[in-house]
C-alpha cells in the first residue's frame, strides 16, 4: 500500500484580476488619464514648438513673468513657470495623495500578497535607472550626479494615453499593474522630493501648517457627507485651508507640492455609515482629477517642456552630456530591466504565477511604456539643476527624447499583441455551439 503523498502547495497567482470594484476604479481612472494625456501632449508639443520658433523670445518671457506678493515673511513673487510647478502641480500630487490613501486602506494594496509585485516593480524600476545614471555620470563631478532621480518617475497620464491608444484589448491586469505601479512610483518620486530636494528647513512654518492641516483633516472627518454633496463647500471653506497649508509649506523649504499629498492623506476614504458606498477620497477624487488632467499638468507641461534646441550646436552640446545619456538610457533599458528582474525574482521567491491572462511578452510591453517619464521628471530635473543650469535644458531633452522613445518601442511591441487578444476575442466570439450560447458562458 503506498503511502499518502503530502499535499503539493498551490502557487499564488500574482498580477491578477483585483477586485470587481477596484476594475470599475480603474476603468474610470483611465479614461479621465487618457484625455488628459492627450492634452498633456498637445501642451508639450506646443512648447516644444514655440521655444524653437522665431517668436521664442515670447514664449521665455512668458514662462519666466513674474507675479505674486509677499506675506508672513513668504516670498510668493514667482514666475509663471514657478506658479506652475509649485502651485499647479499641488493639485496633481493631492490626487496621488487621494489615490495612496485609498489603495492602502480600501484598495488591493492594503493586500500584501497584491501589493508585494506592484511594490518591488516599482522599486526596481526606480533603482536601476538611477544606478544606470549614477554610472555614467560618476566621472564627471559632483554637479551631474544630482541628477540621479530624474529618469526615476513613470508619468501616469502620459504612459495610460499611449496604452489607452495601442493596447484597448489587452487583457485588464495589465493595466491594472501599470496604474498601481505608477501610484507607488508617484509614493517614491514624493519620498525623494521631500527630503533630497529640501534646503534650507524653517521649521517654525512647518510647525504652522500643522493647524490648517489640522482643521482641514477635522472638517472632512466631520461632515464627510456635506462636502461630498455640496460642491461649493470644498471651494468655499476647504480651499482656503489649502492654501495656507501651500503657503507654510512652500515657506518651510520643503518643495510646496507635498502639501498636496498632505492634505489627500487627511480625506477620510470609507464611509461610516455604509462601508461599501464611495467615501468622501473617491468623491474628491472623481470631482477634481479633470482639473488636475485636462488643466494643471498640461500647463505645467506647457511651461516644463519648452527648451531650446539650439540648432547643430546645441544638439552637440547636449549629445556630449553625460546627464542626457544617463537619462535616456534610465528610460528606455532601466525602467523595463528594473522592473522586469523585480517581478521575476518575486515571482521565484514567492512561488508565485502571473495571471494566466498575462503574458510575460505581455508584461515587457508595459514595462517599456513605464519609461515615460514626463511630468515627475521634468519637475526633478528643475529641482536638480535649476533653470540656469545648462544641464537642465540637456535633460529636459533627454526627457522628451526618452519619453518619445519608451513611448514608441512599447507600442511597436504591444499593438501586434493587442491585434492577436482582439483576433482571440472575434474567434471566441463567433465560436458558438449548436445552441447558440457563446463558449465563454458555457
Amino acid at each position: 500500500m503506498s503511502l499518502p503523498q503530502p499535499p503539493t502547495p498551490k502557487s499564488r497567482t500574482i498580477l491578477g484580476r483585483g477586485s470587481y470594484a477596484e476594475h470599475l476604479r480603474i476603468g474610470e481612472i483611465l479614461r479621465k488619464e487618457t484625455v488628459g494625456g492627450l492634452v498633456l501632449i498637445i501642451g508639450a508639443v506646443v512648447a516644444i514648438i514655440w521655444a524653437n520658433s522665431s517668436a521664442s523670445n515670447a514664449y521665455f518671457a512668458l514662462r519666466d513673468f513674474t507675479i505674486g506678493f509677499e506675506v508672513a515673511g513668504i516670498d510668493l513673487n514667482l514666475s509663471l513657470g514657478h506658479w506652475a510647478a509649485d502651485g499647479l502641480l499641488a493639485v496633481f500630487f493631492f490626487l496621488v495623495g487621494l489615490e495612496l490613501k485609498k489603495e492602502f486602506v480600501a484598495g488591493d494594496l492594503r493586500d500584501f500578497k497584491r501589493a508585494v509585485v506592484p511594490v518591488a516593480a516599482a522599486f526596481g524600476g526606480v533603482l536601476v535607472p538611477a544606478l544606470i545614471f549614477v554610472a555614467l555620470n560618476l566621472s564627471s563631478g559632483g554637479e551631474t550626479l544630482r541628477g540621479w532621480a530624474i529618469p526615476t518617475a513613470t508619468d501616469i497620464a502620459f504612459a495610460v494615453a499611449v496604452l489607452a491608444v495601442i493596447g484597448s484589448n489587452l487583457p485588464s491586469p495589465l493595466r491594472i499593474f501599470l496604474l498601481t505601479l505608477a501610484v507607488v512610483d508617484d509614493l517614491i518620486a514624493i519620498v525623494i522630493i521631500a527630503f533630497v530636494f529640501t534646503d534650507d528647513l524653517r521649521p517654525p512654518y512647518l510647525l504652522m501648517a500643522l493647524a490648517p492641516i489640522a482643521l482641514y483633516t477635522f472638517l472632512t472627518h466631520k461632515w464627510p457627507k456635506f462636502f461630498a454633496s455640496k460642491r461649493w463647500a470644498p471651494w468655499l471653506i476647504l480651499l482656503p485651508l489649502g492654501i495656507m497649508t501651500w503657503a507654510l509649506v512652500f515657506g518651510s523649504g520643503i518643495h510646496a507640492t507635498i502639501a498636496g499629498v498632505v492634505l489627500g492623506f487627511c480625506v477620510p476614504v470609507l464611509r461610516r455609515d455604509e462601508p461599501e458606498k464611495p467615501g468622501l477620497a473617491e468623491k474628491f477624487e472623481h470631482r477634481f482629477r479633470p482639473l488636475s488632467s485636462g488643466f494643471c499638468v498640461p500647463v505645467f507641461a506647457f511651461f516644463a517642456a519648452g527648451v531650446a534646441i539650439g540648432g547643430a550646436d546645441g544638439i552637440a552640446s547636449a549629445l556630449g552630456d553625460p546627464v542626457l545619456w544617463g537619462i535616456v538610457l534610465g528610460l528606455i533599458f532601466g525602467k523595463p530591466l528594473g522592473i522586469m528582474g523585480s517581478t521575476w525574482l518575486v515571482t521565484r521567491s514567492a512561488k508565485a504565477n502571473l495571471d494566466p491572462d498575462v503574458k510575460w511578452g505581455d508584461l515587457f510591453g508595459v514595462t517599456l511604456l513605464a519609461g515615460i517619464g514626463f511630468t515627475v521628471s521634468l519637475l526633478v530635473s528643475e529641482l536638480s539643476f535649476g533653470l540656469a543650469s545648462p544641464h537642465y535644458d540637456h535633460a529636459k531633452v533627454a526627457i522628451l527624447m526618452g519619453s518619445l522613445a519608451a513611448a514608441v518601442l512599447g507600442s511597436l511591441w504591444l499593438i501586434p499583441r493587442n491585434r492577436r487578444y482582439k483576433q482571440i476575442a472575434q474567434r471566441n466570439a463567433v465560436d458558438k455551439d449548436h445552441d447558440g450560447i457563446p463558449d465563454i458562458f458555457q
